[in-house]
């Protein structure tokens, strides 16, 4: 299996908290509702779960962030879009804590949508049912103009750009095609977590990772065999134009695809999987904070692959900090 040392992993981390990195994409607000159950209701035949404590925690491209905040990188911002509404207050209430200085000046309040908000109920460790309040049309003009403006002032000091497309309307065609190219002049690695609806639109990209099911999907495959992924991220790359693409497979770990088309199989390192709420947001976060601080790909996508073994043994959305990374590579 490709790895890395401790010592050289521990000099990305250093190098970490010098970095900036910028994160624009769909913002959402996570809530859990936990619980347990012990009888089914009278009413329809579901299960009635008996409350014991409520949480929030940031989600989407807010996710992304908090992951880079948890992996020590020193300057990290989030620019999205949120509701007037007590979710999108709630949103920013969380993002100050986790350590965005001006959160309300680069998360535009669209009054015409709702903050994009999931609201999971859990009882006995498995999820019982999901709510989702959300509206996917893309944003309107004037709210493309007040991202584009933030993200020029952004990309002025930024070291990586991760765009976390969810398809939930503040990713735009619009954006993509005013802010990308400027990102590519100035030379800042561009991550981009992608979604159909935009799929044409991410260029000039550095790395393009989506799952083996989007990756299949987008390239009109059927089959999730080795071959068959290694080819639909060839044809993702060409389509594209990007430096590489790096498809995550789950159990299965991670397929590297760079410039000379060869793909490098990454095994999973996950343990046990308990949840795999949020992983793509850690991995791409991982991605770009080593990029950012001087990685290789191949390192980069090493790093990115042990966050998220250790990420799905954890219960809900969460994040790594890099001694856990550190303490992973240790431990083998």
């Amino acid at each position: 299996m490709i790895e890395l040392t401790r010592n050289r992993a521990e000099q990305i981390a250093k190098r970490m908290r010098e970095r900036r990195v910028v994160v624009y994409g769909d913002c959402m607000l996570d809530e859990f509702v936990w619980g347990e159950v012990t009888r089914i209701s009278p009413e329809a035949p579901v299960p009635v779960v008996d409350v014991r404590n409520e949480s929030a925690r940031l989600g989407g491209a807010a996710n992304v962030f908090a992951n880079l905040r948890a992996l020590g990188v020193g300057r990290a911002s989030v620019i999205g879009v949120v509701g007037d509404d007590t979710a999108g207050k709630r949103l920013l209430t969380l993002l100050q804590e986790a350590g965005v200085g001006r959160a309300s000046e680069e998360l535009i309040t669209d009054e015409t949508r709702p903050t994009t908000s999931k609201t999971r109920i859990i009882a006995h460790n498995q999820l019982v049912v999901r709510a989702d309040r959300e509206r996917r049309t893309p944003v309107d003009g004037a709210t493309e103009r007040a991202i584009t403006d933030v993200l020029k002032r952004a990309l002025q000091t930024a070291d990586a750009l991760v765009v976390s497309d969810y398809d939930k309307g503040a990713v735009t065609p619009q954006v993509l095609t005013e802010i990308l190219p400027l990102a590519h002049e100035r030379g800042v690695p561009v991550l981009i977590d992608p979604k159909a609806r935009n799929f044409d639109y991410y260029r000039p990209a550095t790395l393009v990772t989506p799952n083996h099911h989007e990756a299949l999907r987008l390239t009109n495959k059927e089959e999730a065999s080795d071959e068959a992924v290694a080819e639909a991220a060839r044809e993702i790359k060409r389509r594209l134009n990007c430096q590489a693409v790096l498809v995550t497979r789950g159990e299965r770990g991670m397929l590297l695809m760079e410039t000379d088309e060869t793909p490098v199989f990454i095994k999973t390192t996950a343990r046990e999987i308990y949840d795999v709420t949020g992983a793509g947001d850690t991995v791409i976060a991982t991605l770009a904070a080593a990029l950012a601080a001087g990685a290789t790909l191949t390192e980069a996508a090493v790093l990115a692959n042990r966050a998220a073994g250790i990420v799905v043994g954890k219960l809900g959305t969460a994040t790594v900090s890099f001694g856990e990374l550190v303490d992973s590579i240790t431990a083998d």
